[in-house]
């Protein structure tokens, strides 16, 4: 089994989530005592959170390429950053590791593209929704349209994110809002929505809506356990 190396914290709520999945998905396919080799860097999310919203991106590469290159001096044998939006410096973190970094738009692409689904929606935080790093990659390197909500909705999907998930809150109003916003896209013509922050998918299941769903940290934290697990 290869040591996995996680960056987490961001927030701890969807972090304690992929330890959980990694950690119940070994034990299912090696049975008996099995856990997953995990070495985990949690981050102090405020100063992470203060230099995002002052589009200090240079100072959060920093933090993020030197606990790259801890994890990887500690033994990790590969690299997952546990939150969809910090992936806009997946390019710059590969650049200091030796290690493989399972990007999770690639991982999540995958299993877009097994459904044959053309076409999604993308909910996530402002950054991930209106950046390129996440669109385009999906776009350019898998060839996968995406659409996103329109401002206001955008608007309302990151005040939930960082007003209410990431404090372990879940509105029954904000599931509501969210359904209506899914409800959108799908008119658009997604075939199927990706939940592209790690904490959504602690408040939308796929029972709650009819349209399927892409749950990126079930889909992440698998692919890290389907890396550690192969020969």
């Amino acid at each position: 089994m290869k040591t996995i190396g996680l960056i987490g914290g961001m927030s701890w709520e969807s972090t304690a989530e992929y330890y959980r999945i990694m950690n119940e998905a070994v034990k299912e396919r090696l049975g008996g005592y099995h856990s997953a080799e995990i070495i985990m860097y949690s981050v102090e999310f405020a100063e992470i959170h203060r230099f995002q919203f002052a589009g200090q991106w240079d100072k959060v590469a920093d933090i993020l390429k030197d606990i790259a290159r801890k994890l990887e001096n500690a033994g990790a044998d590969l690299l997952i950053i546990a939150t969809n939006t910090m992936h806009r410096l997946a390019p710059e973190i590969e650049k200091v590791i030796s290690i493989p970094l399972i990007h999770i738009a690639d991982a999540t692409a995958e299993k877009i593209r097994e459904r044959g689904f053309k076409k999604v929606g993308l909910l996530g935080t402002k950054f991930t929704m209106e950046m390129d790093f996440y669109t385009g990659r999906l776009r350019e390197k898998h060839g996968i349209e995406v659409i996103v909500p329109g401002e206001k909705d955008r608007e309302f999907v990151n005040d939930v994110i960082y007003n209410e998930l990431v404090y372990g809150i879940f509105r029954d109003e904000s599931r509501d809002g969210f359904r209506k916003i899914i409800d959108g896209l799908v008119r658009r013509g997604a075939q199927g929505i990706i939940l592209g922050c790690t904490e959504i998918p602690l408040l939308i299941k796929q029972k709650d809506v009819s349209v399927p769903i892409f749950d990126t940290t079930t889909i992440h934290a698998m692919a890290a356990v389907d890396y550690a697990l192969q020969d």
